[in-house]
């Protein structure tokens, strides 16, 4: 499987952004996929995930009631909306596919996917 995440890109505190990841080379509407972050000199961090058919989202509380993640199964495609930005949101952005398919629940660890994108750059400033 192939990922490829876009829609980074630099935006004032409050703005909004929407990151897209397409995979190719395999159907992954069987796998829940997620979305995590890497600041500079941080550990790579969950910020959301959703499940194989898009009923249940997960998030990080950093993220909550301000990032809608959602899937497109005929499309193979995962979007995370990202509203009311903050300077700490600033990182690379990686999605990513599930190690099992049909995973339950909040998957949060990183060892829990098995293909990621490129990463995409956000950045806020204030």
């Amino acid at each position: 499987v192939q990922l490829q995440a876009s829609g980074g890109g630099l935006v004032l505190a409050g703005g909004s952004l929407r990151l897209s990841c397409a995979a190719s080379g395999r159907t992954v509407s069987r796998y829940a996929m997620g979305w995590f972050r890497q600041a500079p000199g941080k550990e790579r961090e969950f910020v959301a995930n959703i499940n194989w058919s898009g009923g249940s989202t997960y998030y990080a509380d950093s993220v909550k009631g301000r990032f809608t993640i959602s899937r497109d199964n005929a499309k193979n495609t995962v979007t995370l909306q990202m509203n009311s930005l903050i300077p700490e949101d600033t990182a690379v952005y990686y999605c990513a596919v599930d190690r099992f398919t049909y995973g339950v629940g909040p998957l949060v660890s990183t060892d829990r996917y098995d293909y990621w994108g490129q990463g995409t750059q956000v950045t806020v400033s204030s």
